[in-house]
């Protein structure tokens, strides 16, 4: 029963996730008296926007350099100038990496950079490896026993010997006294 109640948000969550305008539309359609009678409806048409930042995230993974009017045909918008503002609010709000050339009304997504072309990752693995390392060394110091320092709080033999006498010295003593005091 919660399964059948919830598939409707799944199948947005979906449409949400890849980007897919076409899927997104089909779902609210589909199902917007059920998202009217949860009173969800409102939320879900502010996820539009997010549904467009997929979509233009993914359109600048794929293509190097695309024209706007190209984007507005994937977009389903109504014209380039449309996709031109939309890539602009994307580059400007940090979803994509990419340069807008006005002239030729085109996008030109920017390289991303091969992070493990650098030293970056051998630096933090080696860091890493320090941290480990000196780890060891700490715990290996700390379980050692102190240079011939833990012979002087033990007692030797004779020592031992001669508290015990006092003691059973001492236990007499007192038996004594408590017999006297009967």
């Amino acid at each position: 029963e919660v399964k059948v109640a919830l598939h409707p948000y799944l199948q947005l969550t979906q449409a949400v996730k890849s980007g897919d305008l076409v899927r997104f539309a089909d779902v609210v359609k589909n199902f917007a008296d059920q998202f009217n009678t949860d009173h969800t409806y409102t939320l879900i048409m502010r996820l539009h926007h997010n549904v467009v930042k997929t979509a233009v995230r993914t359109i600048s993974l794929a293509y190097s350099k695309i024209t706007f009017a190209d984007i507005a045909q994937k977009l389903l918008l109504d014209s380039p100038e449309d996709a031109e503002f939309i890539v602009a609010k994307a580059i400007r709000d940090g979803v994509i990496e990419a340069v807008l050339d006005h002239d030729s009304g085109t996008m030109q997504s920017r390289d991303t950079s091969d992070v493990y072309a650098t030293r970056e990752p051998q630096i933090a693995f080696n860091q890493r490896i320090e941290f480990c390392l000196d780890l060891h060394n700490h715990s290996v110091k700390a379980m050692r026993f102190p240079p011939k320092s833990y012979n002087k709080e033990l007692e030797s033999a004779e020592d031992r010997r001669e508290r015990e006498a006092q003691d059973l010295e001492l236990a007499k003593e007192m038996a004594e006294d408590d017999d006297d005091a009967y």
